[in-house]
Formats: structure tokens, sequence, C-alpha cells
């Protein structure tokens, strides 16, 4: 369980040495359907809940994740389907009073003509910038940690011809602070971001009856990046288990997979 919840923590892509001070107010994903040659603006609320000012550097950047847990933030253009290029940020530093928010306005200005139907998409980076403070201690500078938050910014263009492509690329039942629990590592192989929800329908492997239903949480996956999803079966008894895996997206989207299940809860 501890592992799930690092991995849930990294996926809303707050990642931090822990540090008090800069939150992100308005959420750390921002979507948007776009048609071509518009202009569409978003903000970026930002709190200072230290009482000492704080400045914050923004700055664009592309990344993807993959179901092994690995997140990668690089320059802009490494992933083809980046729109960073699109996004200018009324600012690229401010600084806050202790207890004091604000708001960076950004605009997205789309082409004239976007080649291919799909999602694209960057993260804005909010970073605090920290004062670089002598050291009593020895010779030269000491430099505190910071929290640092990654916002994605999606833009879903011509949707009606986009569609995602869930596959199972690795199903496994493994334990978890005691409970057993179902990893199931979908990919999307589409040109569209959606919202999956996986469940497991498991039957008994001799009668056909059902044992139930188990559903894992709902989350985001951009195209040609994947996430593992953990579904609890701790209640369903050991034994061998015939079993139907589904990937269920926002749209109704379904895409299934029969598999063998052993459940081993001793």
């Amino acid at each position: 369980m501890i592992k799930r919840i690092l991995f849930l923590i990294t996926m809303i892509l707050q990642f931090s040495i822990l540090h008090a001070g800069i939150v992100v107010l308005n959420g750390l994903t921002h979507s948007y359907k776009v048609e071509n040659g518009q202009v569409y603006k978003g903000k970026i609320a930002i709190e200072n809940t230290g009482a000492n000012p704080q400045s914050v550097k923004l700055f664009l950047q592309d990344f993807t994740y993959h179901a092994d847990g690995t997140i990668n933030y690089a320059a802009l253009h490494t992933q083809k389907r980046t729109n960073g290029d699109w996004i200018k940020l009324n600012t690229n530093l401010v600084t806050l009073k202790g207890k004091e928010k604000t708001e960076v306005f950004y605009e997205i200005t789309i082409p004239d003509q976007v080649i291919d139907p799909g999602s694209y998409w960057s993260v804005i980076i909010v970073e605090p910038v920290d004062d670089i403070k002598p050291s009593d201690k020895q010779p030269g500078v000491s430099i505190t940690s910071v929290i640092r938050y990654a916002i994605q910014v999606i833009t879903d263009y011509d949707t009606e011809k986009a569609k995602p492509d869930l596959t199972f690329e690795n199903i496994k039942v493994e334990k978890e602070e005691g409970k057993q629990t179902v990893k199931i590592a979908i990919a999307n192989h589409g040109n569209l971001y959606c919202k999956p929800t996986a469940s497991i329908e498991i039957y008994n492997r001799k009668s056909g009856e059902k044992i139930g239903t188990f559903s894992s949480l709902t989350m985001g996956l951009l195209p040609s990046t994947s996430k593992t999803f953990y579904i609890d079966i701790s209640k369903v008894p050991s034994a061998q288990y015939k079993a139907t895996v589904i990937a269920t997206d926002e749209d109704e989207n379904a895409f299934a997979l029969n598999v063998e299940l052993e459940v081993k809860n001793d």
C-alpha cells in the first residue's frame, strides 16, 4: 500500500522533497478542446503558505510516464505531440509576500493547421526559488530543497477523428501490506487522452459462478504512455479462477481480456 500511495502522488505530478511554502490551488491538469487558429486562456493560482516572501519561477517542459513508475521530464520537442510552442506565459517569475495569493496567466495559440487529430500536451513547472544562504558551519553556500509542481496542459484537437487504444501490458497478483492486489499495466497506443478505470470480473473456475467485480481508481492516460492500475481483491478466497480484465474510459469505450487468475491469501 505504501508503494501504491507513493505512485499515485507521483501521477498527480507533484514531486518534492518536503518543504513548506508554495502550493498550486487550481489543479494539476488543465484540459482544452481546441480548434485551428483559436486562442485559449488559462491561469495558475498560487499561494505562499509561509510567512516569508517567496519567489517562484515558471517554465515549460515535455514529459511522459510509464507503468514501471518512471516519469521523464525533458526539454520541449523531446516528445512529438508537444504543445509547448503554443503556450505563452505572461511571466516566468513572480514574488509573493507571506500568505499572499496570485495568478499567472497563459495563452494557448493553436496553429492554423494542426496535421494530426488527437491530444497534444506539455507541463508548466512551478518551482520556488530559494535564496542562496551563507553557511556558518562551512565555507561556501547551502541550498534548501523545494517542492516543484508540474501542471499538465492538454489540448485535444479534432477529437471526432481521434481515439484511445488501450492494451494490457502486464497483469499480476502481488501482496501489499498483506492484501492481495491485482496490478494491471495499461498502455494507451491511441492518439487521444482518456481517463480509464480498470476492473476485474472473477469467476469460479469449475462452476462459472461469478465471485464479484472489483475496480481501480480512475486515472488519466496520455497517448504513448502507460500506468499501473491497482485493484484490491483481498476478500477473494484463495483458489484458481477465471477472470475478465476490463479497461473502460469516460466515453464507455471498453477493452477486455480473459485471464487465468491465482489468488493466494495464505
